[in-house]
């Protein structure tokens, strides 16, 4: 028998029982698309993240109060930032490498403008600089001045989430907006960052440093403290000049006693990284189970295939059909449940990478595709060779006396 007569009759035994079939197949069709779509969301996720630690600035650094490891660090006690440390790491005679440095204070609050009220995620106290070295570019009006600084005036910057929800469609430069019991007039408008599926960047107002200590935090310690390199090829003499002017600053003599820590947006990188493929993993060997499912699956309805067309094969044997013959029938229906089953799990999968899924949107790898159906065809023939062997080793005698 050739190939084409094997697939006819393959076909043909798939379409005798086809709601069995289809069952069969939707078991397949589950587990490559759950392989290929949770694959995506890890892909998603870690391309969101990337993005929104990219959109920080590649020279930014930064420093934050207390220790990374308190198992290595020698630190008795720590020191929170000022805005006496933020001055000194100003000074280009000791900081040649830094380009500026905006210290920041955050809190939360509700905003309210004509009777719209919103709850900001981020309130945001800083000095000008702060804009260029988070990489925040305004895209309606434009950002606070030193002067603003100096002097305590209460304007704001807000993001683009921040905008819609008060605004809406309306231009939101020169209205005032109240946050708590104070009045802030909106002299710009930053342009959309966009999500990480876990906190919304754009969901942010931005005011100098002293007029959010006065309204809202104190004047006690910093949040942390950004500084812009001067370029992204200086990251490591600026942070190793962060360090000495801070230990300075707080007495340290020793590195390992450091009572503070500086990250970067390519440290970040590595680590969010190393988290992604983690979790990816952790996603593909979950999902990779439904396929394992689907598996059995099919070695059940090929066992239950063999066992009803028991008297068939007798009589195929018995005019001379040879075992590969059988073999290779019953191996054929197998694969092409997987392979029907794979096919339409990867056209669910692309159809619903389309969608947000967890407020992340997923992004194929053709390798999963690839590689989902590719084991998928495998596992059909890992699990249907058990049946069709079973069913070309039957004798022809005992095959025609089955009932």
């Amino acid at each position: 028998m050739n190939p084409l007569q094997t697939l006819r009759f393959a076909f043909a035994g798939l379409a005798a029982n086809k709601v069995r079939s289809m069952l069969t197949m939707l078991g397949v069709l589950i587990g490559v698309a759950a392989v290929i779509l949770l694959l995506a969301v890890g892909n998603g996720s870690s391309a969101a993240v990337k993005a929104s630690i990219s959109a920080l600035g590649t020279d930014a650094l930064t420093v934050t109060s207390g220790t990374g490891n308190s198992s290595t660090s020698t630190a008795t006690s720590t020191k929170p930032l000022t805005v006496a440390d933020a001055k000194a790491l100003a000074d280009t005679a000791k900081a040649p490498d830094i380009k500026g440095v905006a210290p920041e204070v955050t809190t939360s609050g509700t905003a309210l403008y004509q009777g719209v009220s919103h709850t900001v995620s981020s309130i945001v106290g800083t000095y000008t600089a702060y804009f260029e070295a988070s990489n925040s570019k305004v895209a309606k009006g434009d950002y606070f001045s030193n002067d603003d600084v100096l002097n305590d005036r209460k304007v704001v910057v807000i993001g683009s989430t921040t905008a819609t929800d008060l605004f809406g469609t309306i231009s939101p430069i020169g209205k005032q907006i109240t946050i708590g019991s104070t009045p802030f007039t909106v002299v710009g408008e930053l342009a959309t960052k966009g999500g990480s599926g876990f906190q919304d960047p754009d969901d942010v107002i931005v005011a100098p440093l002293t007029t959010v200590q006065n309204a809202f935090t104190g004047f006690g310690s910093l949040s942390q403290i950004v500084v812009q390199a001067a370029s992204s090829s200086t990251i490591t003499a600026a942070q190793n000049e962060i360090s000495t002017i801070l230990m300075g600053q707080h007495g340290i003599t020793s590195a390992s006693a450091a009572d503070f820590q500086i990250s970067s947006a390519t440290s970040l990188l590595s680590t969010q990284a190393s988290t992604t493929q983690t979790f990816t993993v952790l996603l593909g060997a979950v999902a990779g189970i439904s396929l394992l499912v689907g598996g059995i699956g099919i070695t059940n309805i090929m066992l239950v295939t063999v066992t009803e067309r028991t008297r068939e094969i007798g009589i195929r044997k018995a005019i001379g059909a040879p075992k590969g013959v059988i073999l290779g029938q019953f191996l054929a229906e197998a694969i092409l449940l997987s392979i029907i089953g794979a096919g339409l799990g990867v056209l669910v999968a692309l159809f619903g990478a389309h969608f947000t899924i967890v407020s992340i949107k997923p992004v194929i790898m053709p390798s999963s595709v690839y590689g989902s159906f590719g084991i998928s065809v495998a596992i059909g023939l890992f699990f249907g060779s058990y049946p069709a062997n079973r069913a070309a080793s039957l004798r022809p005698i005992e095959a025609l006396r089955h009932e």
